[in-house]
């Protein structure tokens, strides 16, 4: 994001000018733990070994620390939304949240639980509603009632047709400037931290019942996201989803992951002299089994991150992973035995294709995106040490390079960067 400052609710905001710096940055491809393991030590006496392989983790393994901190919908500000039986949280919707006490009390949670310095991944996950009108449908549609409802309260004079413009427009307006009210402002109290609303942005692609299944996103997703460019704008860093959906055969898998992976770096572009760092979320076990991934399933979810050139992944699981010794056990057995090999596997071969074909001023990406049999893989030899492979087997890849350095090899310095 480039320097100025921003006019947000009731204060003036100056960000600091440039981009923000952080380990991200010269490391072609970074895996983040963010699970909450630190019980695996403290109570059971079995410490994750994440070091060898590279993940990079909180301090004590927490949850929340200096590498990754995420914000829940109860644990930051006044997000409003709906529970159970139609209970209001803070207003229940946008509208209703004074946006100044929002922010007043954004400010209070930043300064109390992330340090001055904090240069990581800050990630807000705010998911009961979607800030377009016309996105909360199925059980979000309930924001769109209760807007409805809170403009016939507002303006019982109003025609009926007129009382739903009124709620369509305040609901998005409201949506808005809580959410790219509340970006700007962590931006200005944490300005090396890259922040980012989780699983945006959005990429459908329904596959039950497809014989003809592409993995595409939905051309409704698409526009919706060109009307969000402001979201984009006030970002520094995407987010997006890549959990694999129960069911989706294997087949389908490559594809789906990409095309998610595909728009999270189109709109990556959108307002910014340079693409936004995109770090995907990718789990450790399958939706709704607990089943761990298999290393079939490592390639097409982190294997087609690092062959497409994002920043990284960030790992995610919750407490049950930790929720006893013999959990921690099967979790560092996984670790051992196939999720940490292949992330030390895959990190090496970036590190490796960046040096031999970007100069280590960027990161390889497929020449052809939708080439799903293209990976950056290391032989079993050259991954146990350094890599010594033939930098011919980086044809198939191109360079992206890193803030400063331009050029089909990133040789070319830009000047006037940091």
């Amino acid at each position: 994001m480039n320097g100025g400052c921003y006019l947000v609710a009731w204060a003036t905001l100056c960000l600091v000018g440039g981009w923000a710096t952080s380990w991200h940055v010269g490391r072609p491809f970074t895996a983040v733990w963010n699970v909450p393991t630190a019980r695996c030590q403290t109570h059971f006496g079995q410490p994750l070994l994440l070091e060898p392989f590279g993940i990079v983790h909180n301090q004590a393994q927490r949850f929340r620390g200096q590498n990754i901190t995420i914000f829940y919908k109860n644990q930051f500000g006044l997000y409003p939304y709906l529970g159970p039986r139609g209970v209001l949280h803070h207003g229940g919707i946008p509208q209703a949240v004074p946006l100044h006490k929002h922010l007043a009390l954004v400010t209070s949670q930043i300064s109390g639980l992330m340090h001055k310095g904090f240069r990581g991944l800050a990630v807000l996950d705010w998911e009961e509603w979607h800030p377009l009108w016309n996105r909360n449908w199925g059980p979000r549609r309930i924001y769109r009632k209760a807007s409805w409802a809170w403009a016939q309260q507002r303006w019982p004079d109003l025609p009926h047709k007129l009382q739903g413009f009124e709620a369509r427009a305040t609901f998005e307006g409201a949506a808005r400037a809580l959410m790219e009210g509340t970006l700007q402002l962590a931006q200005a109290l944490r300005p090396r931290g890259l922040w980012g609303f989780y699983r945006f942005p959005l990429c459908r692609s329904p596959w039950r019942g497809r014989h003809n299944y592409t993995g595409k996103c939905q051309m409704a997703d698409k526009a919706s996201n060109d009307r969000l460019r402001w979201l984009w704008e006030a970002s520094t860093a995407l987010f997006p989803s890549i959990y694999l959906p129960p069911g989706l055969p294997q087949v389908y898998r490559k594809s789906y992951a990409r095309h998610r992976l595909e728009e999270a770096s189109r709109v990556a572009r959108f307002g910014h002299p340079h693409p936004l760092p995109v770090m995907a979320y990718t789990r450790l076990t399958h939706l709704g089994s607990g089943r761990f991934l298999s290393q079939n399933d490592l390639i097409q979810t982190i294997g087609v991150s690092v062959a497409l050139g994002v920043e990284g992944v960030v790992l995610w699981g919750d407490l049950s992973f930790s929720s006893s010794g013999e959990q921690c056990k099967l979790l560092q057995s996984y670790l051992s035995n196939i999720l940490g090999p292949y992330l030390s596997n895959v990190t090496k071969a970036a590190q490796a294709c960046s040096q031999q074909l970007c100069h280590g001023n960027g990161r390889c990406a497929r020449q052809e995106p939708n080439n799903d049999d293209v990976f950056l893989h290391l032989e079993p030899a050259s991954a146990v040490g350094a890599p010594r492979e033939d930098p011919d087997k980086w044809t198939h890849f191109r360079c992206l390079c890193y803030p400063g350095w331009a050029g089909t090899a990133c040789k070319v310095p830009v000047p006037g960067t940091e």
